[in-house]
């Protein structure tokens, strides 16, 4: 039944609700305007304050409705670039996206309607992080980007982006509903915030005590910028490189640098030079079957390490998915390799990070094409997995943003948009050991919840359904009295 207060307040108007999805777009679209500006992030608070707000509707398909409106709001200026990709069906991707808000409002709404706002607000930022988890990585169509934890400054996601998303919803919650909460709620609000701050400042305090290798041991990484290259130019190319950089232990090309393996003539330069090269190329299998993989070839000339993409880009020519996970154990550490949107899910760095990856090299392709918004989006995503885990990022990409990104999830060098011959140079020091994030406890047992709470919901419908229809039944049947 209803929450008596629910009962007693005007349902939602209509003109609230616009205002509502109005204000929530605006926030977000703020929150995401510029990387250059890490304050703007803030504004992600409001977009979820807005978006609580809108789930207090009268039905759940309202709800339902104007959430989808809002995700597809937020999402399809922020993704305009997949139209110059997927052309129309770019627009049924974002449709995809949105729906995952519009389940938000709805499911919020449901159980507000079922249980009432002072039993069923402390679900809020259980129901968003369950969703956001599972659309983010567990299902085909997983995608990561534009989450809450991607808008907000890295130091803040040193719990983990699902504990920021969170905790933002949670904050959202208690300002929005804090008439409704009843003191248990408040409670359990107040618990899950002091446990996100202790959990944030301890993985601060926790990853400084790691750094413990002197200067001295630290590669100096060398990382070059190029969008598909004639195989031939290569030995130039780094020649010129190593020139400006001669103490440069370790060289990087972009993922899909080469068509095929590795030719003679790039081991035949790493042998000449006494240098380490990781190059992204095709791993072929059979006729137009390969691996999308990194390479690495040792100072000896021989490939040393190879790792494979472990989830190709979905609807595009990418590759078959890596068999298995491993770390390149280099002379400075063990060195996790993964590839572009790789780094993008964390059931991927994650398990790098639990076989003691100390550092994330990526190879990234980013076609100048797909545009400046593209490139900056993703920029976004290094600095936060470097600060969840505490451990450094090279990710060199073929025309975007490269960026050398320390173990604070601070940017220490980077490149332009474009920048052909770039070069990405950085001495990246290697801690101890990294760790994984306190919310890769949290996300799962959210999305569990939420599972509950989505299937309860289901059910209580179809029994009060079958009730009222057995009920009608019964009149219908009754003889009435002369």
């Amino acid at each position: 039944m209803d929450d008596p207060a629910n009962q007693s307040s005007a349902p939602q108007s209509w003109r609230q609700s616009f205002l509502w999805v109005a204000l929530a777009v605006a926030c977000f679209q703020a929150g995401y305007a510029s990387v250059e500006y890490p304050v703007a992030g803030f504004f992600i608070f409001g977009f979820a304050y807005f978006l609580v707000r809108l789930t207090d509707q009268p039905n759940v398909r309202r709800a339902f409705y104007f959430g989808l409106a809002t995700g597809y709001l937020c999402y399809a200026p922020q993704l305009f670039f997949m139209w110059s990709i997927f052309g129309p069906f770019a627009i049924l991707l974002w449709l995809v996206l949105a729906f995952w808000v519009g389940l938000f409002a709805a499911i919020v709404c449901g159980s507000f309607r079922r249980w009432g706002k002072s039993r069923a607000v402390w679900l809020v930022p259980i129901v968003w992080t369950g969703l956001e988890y599972f659309r983010s990585e567990l299902y085909y169509l997983k995608f990561s980007w534009l989450n809450i934890g991607y808008a907000l400054p890295p130091v803040f996601n040193s719990a983990g982006m699902y504990d920021a998303g969170f905790a933002v919803v949670c904050i959202s919650a208690i300002v929005a509903f804090l008439g409704h909460a009843t003191k248990r709620s408040m409670v359990v609000f107040l618990v899950s915030l002091t446990v996100t701050v202790v959990v944030i400042s301890l993985s601060r305090f926790d990853t400084a005590a790691r750094y413990k290798v002197p200067q001295t041991e630290v590669p100096l990484i060398v990382g070059i910028q190029l969008e598909f290259p004639p195989a031939g130019v290569l030995p130039k190319v780094l020649n010129q490189a190593l020139a400006k950089n001669t103490n440069a232990q370790i060289c990087v090309l972009s993922e899909y640098t080469l068509n095929e393996g590795v030719p003679d003539v790039l081991k035949d330069w790493c042998r000449d030079n006494g240098k380490f090269l990781v190059v992204g190329g095709e791993d072929i299998v059979t006729n137009g079957v390969y691996y999308n993989t990194a390479f690495v070839v040792g100072t000896n000339g021989d490939i040393v390490f190879k790792q494979a993409k472990s989830v190709p880009i979905q609807f595009f020519r990418d590759g078959l998915p890596a068999t298995k996970q491993e770390l390149w154990d280099s002379p400075w550490g063990k060195i996790g390799i993964c590839i572009c949107y790789d780094l993008s899910y964390t059931r991927v760095t994650d398990e790098l990070v639990r076989q003691g990856a100390q550092m994330l090299i990526v190879p990234t392709m980013d076609v100048e094409g797909w545009g400046r918004h593209q490139h900056e989006l993703h920029t976004r995503v290094a600095p936060v997995r470097a600060a969840e885990y505490g451990v450094p990022i090279f990710r060199l990409a073929s025309s975007g943003i490269s960026q050398a990104v320390n173990g604070h999830g601070r940017v220490v060098a980077q490149t332009r948009i474009g920048g052909n011959g770039d070069v990405l140079v950085a001495q990246l020091r290697l801690p101890m050991s990294g760790t994984l994030p306190m919310d890769r406890i949290l996300a799962p047992v959210c999305t569990g919840i939420t599972g509950l709470v989505t299937i309860s919901l289901l059910l209580l419908k179809w029994r009060g359904s079958r009730r009222r229809k057995g009920e009608e039944d019964l009149r219908s049947n009754t003889p009435r009295s002369a």
